[in-house]
């Protein structure tokens, strides 16, 4: 079967792009090609390491990125407001039209039968592009699987608006060649109260590969981010973002002030949220804590260094990390909870909404906080860090935790029963 997956961006190491990438794999692996279209595309010749989409051709269409202007125009004058520009619907649907005709030639040039759909039809970033999807789905009759992430009515940037008519009728669609998949049952649930149907498909991960360890080209990961061999490396591997709660990682080091940890950041910040960035690093400042922001450093492939720095991946991170924080106060799932499992690594998850309900009764085994750091979490990281066994014997349990319930063999299995459907 050919297979066509959509999205904004199918590029780096946001957690879309990444479940898109891995679903490729589960779908290329009994026998499927596939195929991508986006906003922003890897270079082909730099996949990641570790869930490179195979792909059998790709089309990129500058247009369909939420960072476009003419897409950034129309999202900041349909929201915030109840009132409607005079030039807004015109705007809408003059790019629509254009999206929905390189869709369908996507479809037709690629002899498509079928079409994933990422995040598209659940988070209004891109209007005229999700009318456009629609609108193709209508046209050329393709079985397609909207997979929804995250929804547009639980972040508060959206819920003033003057675009509630399309709101109502393209998130999501209802329509006959269109199923729907979820990442949990919060999820789920919502959309079985306006009438939609849906399968739980979690965040994956290919738990019965081996993860990559010291290499040649890593080696040097620790000095080059100046880093002695007595330190402590705490990686905090997230987007620099208010819900990601940082600070409750730096609290932990700062309360761990008598070990030389080096807590770093392996993510960017995103361009509206660089004031966060700023508070995070003046605190830590404040609180004697060092706190290393490397974005520069760490990208989905390694890049050698040509007269600057060497970047490395992002696994490469998780390799030489001792510990790994993950304080979340919100998360549709936690793509980077299931990579800490996958390279055995202790680590510190608070217990966000969706951890509570669909991770934590499968019985992970991790240092757990609900939203402040407590002497009792400062005491079960220092007992870890200071005792190799209880941390072999959380990170073998977690593994196995990993192969029986987020695996790739899960995900196919999730993914045919969705296919028989149609």
């Amino acid at each position: 079967m050919r297979i066509g997956h959509l999205s904004f961006r199918l590029a780096g190491t946001d957690g879309v792009s990444l479940e898109t990438a891995k679903i490729a794999q589960v779908f290329a692996r009994h026998g499927h090609q596939n195929y991508y279209f986006a906003g922003e595309l890897d270079p082909e010749d730099q996949a990641d390491q570790l869930v490179a989409a195979p792909l059998a051709g790709q089309i990129l269409v500058p247009e369909a990125h939420f960072t476009h202007p003419e897409a950034l125009w129309i999202t900041k004058h349909a929201f915030g407001t109840t009132q409607m520009h005079p030039q807004l619907q015109e705007r809408i649907e003059t790019l629509a039209t254009k999206l929905e005709a390189a869709v369908v030639q996507f479809i037709g040039v690629f002899n498509l039968e079928l079409l994933t759909i990422q995040n598209v039809f659940a988070i209004p970033l891109h209007l005229p592009l999700s009318l456009a999807v629609q609108r193709a789905l209508q046209k050329t009759g393709i079985a397609a699987i909207a997979h929804h992430h995250d929804f547009y009515w639980e972040r508060e940037a959206y819920r003033v608006n003057c675009v509630a008519h399309i709101l109502e009728t393209c998130f999501p669609p209802h329509l006959p060649n269109l199923r729907h998949m979820v990442i949990n049952s919060q999820a789920q649930s919502a959309l079985a109260g306006i009438g939609v149907h849906s399968m739980v498909l979690p965040n994956i991960f290919d738990f019965h590969e081996a993860a990559p360890g010291v290499d040649e080209y890593n080696a040097d990961l620790r000095s080059e981010l100046g880093l002695v061999d007595s330190d402590l490396f705490f990686l905090q591997p997230t987007r620099v973002i208010p819900r990601k709660g940082i600070e409750l990682a730096i609290e932990l080091v700062q309360r761990l002030d008598d070990l030389p940890i080096k807590l770093v950041i392996s993510h960017h910040a995103e361009h509206n949220t660089l004031d966060y960035l700023n508070e995070m690093l003046a605190l830590a400042a404040r609180n004697h804590v060092d706190l290393r922001y490397l974005p520069a450093r760490f990208k989905p492939q390694r890049v050698p260094g040509k007269g600057v720095h060497k970047v490395y991946s992002l696994w490469d991170a998780y390799v030489f990390a001792d510990f790994v924080t993950y304080p979340s106060l919100y998360e549709g799932f936690g793509n980077a909870l299931l990579e800490t499992i996958f390279f055995s690594r202790p680590f510190l998850v608070n217990r966000y909404a969706i951890y509570q309900k669909d991770i934590e009764p499968l019985g992970l085994d991790a240092v757990v906080v609900e939203g402040k750091i407590t002497d009792r979490t400062v005491a079960e990281v220092r007992t870890l860090l200071g005792s190799p066994t209880r941390v072999q014997r959380m990170v073998q349990h977690n593994l196995e935790v990993g192969r029986q319930h987020f695996s790739y063999e899960t995900a196919w299995n999730r993914l045919y029963e969705i296919l028989q459907t149609f």
